[in-house]
């Protein structure tokens, strides 16, 4: 959510905004917003009239009653109750006025980067930059799901009777792998010194709408029937949300968190849910890394997070690449945002394996979280990327690591996780 002084003040801004984010429909939101607003002013400013005026009545009554000016107190009094009459109708009509605003207000766009490249789609991002040389091996490289079944790893056939498509029991030394690189993640963003930890899997619908915009969350979370809660999508959305309604001392930034969850998605849309493979599915796990800074800090850290995303795959002999999010492709509240996509050898092409996003105070302002500073309070900038998503990060490390045998190799980083094993064997 934007800074409504940006549409009292510079309104054009908003607009181009929304034409580069290619959200023409959004325009009339922005004169809609100036309007309501210029009216909640008016009213406040009558109000603020009123009440002073009240004020002045009813300090005179005393000094009428000394007096014995009985007449006067009555009209006096029947002027303040005018005047309360007509400040109870100004705030009922400045509520409402609030609720229509902040309803506008929460789809109005962020103000993203200047560097932002624009496009129209995720077929307009820009590649930044690349990592590691991608290799295409001379033998082919069979699909996730045939290198898992091979390796015994992978149940979708039971998956599918307990739970439905988009769903997948990780068997023996794949569901250790798994977990082995999510490990690894974790310690390598402790030792980074950020605090590890592990939230609530599910939240109320005020820390959903304060993290994400109305159409993201309709698209991927899933509500528990009957209750306030949502399954988490990321664990972003908890560890943002524990921080809501708090003002924290400037002293204490930045604050840096790496949390652990199970993740729950909805997936709805054109790309659908993967049939056979683990690529796309209803349930993953990940590690995330949360920033919570100052505003003049937030590119620097935003800088750092993706590379640490790139040096653990790097460090899992997985070449990757910087995609950086074209404005069509950001998300309302992003100010910037980057892919790091890994290579696959048997598609020959990079894909998305996690995502880094900068999205300055929107969510601060969302979820009232702000900083005590020596000049007052201010809201913070909110962080977030991905450290490592299973299973998209260990369909990756299966197609750079397999061997024309059918085995696996572990990378050194992962062995000790594993009991010291080297090699993942195919099961006969």
């Amino acid at each position: 959510m934007i800074d409504i002084k940006l549409i009292r003040e510079n309104k054009e801004l908003v607009k181009e905004n929304i034409k580069k984010k290619f959200q023409d429909h959004k325009l009339p939101l922005v004169d809609e917003v100036y309007d309501l607003d210029e009216k909640f002013r008016n009213c406040k400013l009558e109000g603020d009239k009123l009440r002073a005026e009240k004020n002045k009545l009813s300090d005179s009554i005393g000094k009428l009653v000394r007096d014995g000016k009985k007449d006067e107190i009555a009209k006096i009094k029947e002027e303040v109750a005018k005047a309360n009459d007509r400040i109870t109708v100004l705030e009922e009509e400045q509520v409402k006025l609030e609720e229509e605003i902040k309803k506008r207000m929460m789809v109005i766009p962020n103000i993203i980067d200047k560097t932002v490249p624009i496009g129209k789609d995720d077929s307009e991002n820009v590649e930044i930059q690349k990592f590691g040389d991608p290799v295409v091996p001379k033998y082919e490289i069979p699909y996730n799901a045939d290198i898992l079944e091979a390796v015994g790893g992978l149940d979708k056939e039971s998956a599918g009777r307990t739970s439905g498509n988009g769903f997948y029991y990780l068997m023996g030394d794949i569901a250790r792998l798994s977990s082995a690189m999510l490990a690894y993640a974790r310690d390598y963003m402790i030792d980074k010194n950020f605090i590890y930890c592990i939230p609530p899997f599910m939240i109320r619908s005020d820390v959903v709408t304060g993290v994400m915009s109305f159409d993201e969350m309709d698209a991927m979370m899933y509500k528990i029937e009957g209750e306030d809660l949502y399954l988490i999508g990321t664990s972003e959305h908890s560890m943002i949300g524990k921080f809501k309604g708090q003002i924290l001392k400037e002293n204490e930034l930045p604050i840096t968190m790496t949390s652990y969850s199970p993740c729950f998605r909805k997936e709805v849309g054109a790309h659908g849910i993967e049939e056979r493979g683990i690529y796309r599915v209803h349930q993953f796990e990940k590690q995330e890394m949360i920033v919570l800074c100052k505003p003049e800090d937030s590119f620097d850290w935003y800088n750092k997070m993706w590379q640490f995303t790139v040096e653990i795959f790097r460090n899992m002999d997985i070449p990757v690449r910087q995609l950086e999010c074209c404005s069509g492709d950001l998300a309302d509240l992003k100010v910037k945002s980057c892919d790091i996509e890994a290579w696959s050898p048997r598609q020959q092409k990079y894909f998305e394996v996690g995502s880094c996003s900068n999205l300055g105070d929107a969510q601060a302002r969302r979820l009232g979280i702000r900083v005590k500073g020596e000049k007052g309070n201010y809201f913070l900038h909110t962080l977030n990327n991905t450290v490592l998503a299973s299973p998209r990060g260990l369909i990756a490390l299966l197609e750079n690591n397999y061997n024309e045998d059918g085995s696996v190799n572990i990378p050194k980083v992962l062995q000790p996780y594993m009991g010291g094993k080297k090699k993942l064997e195919k099961v006969k």
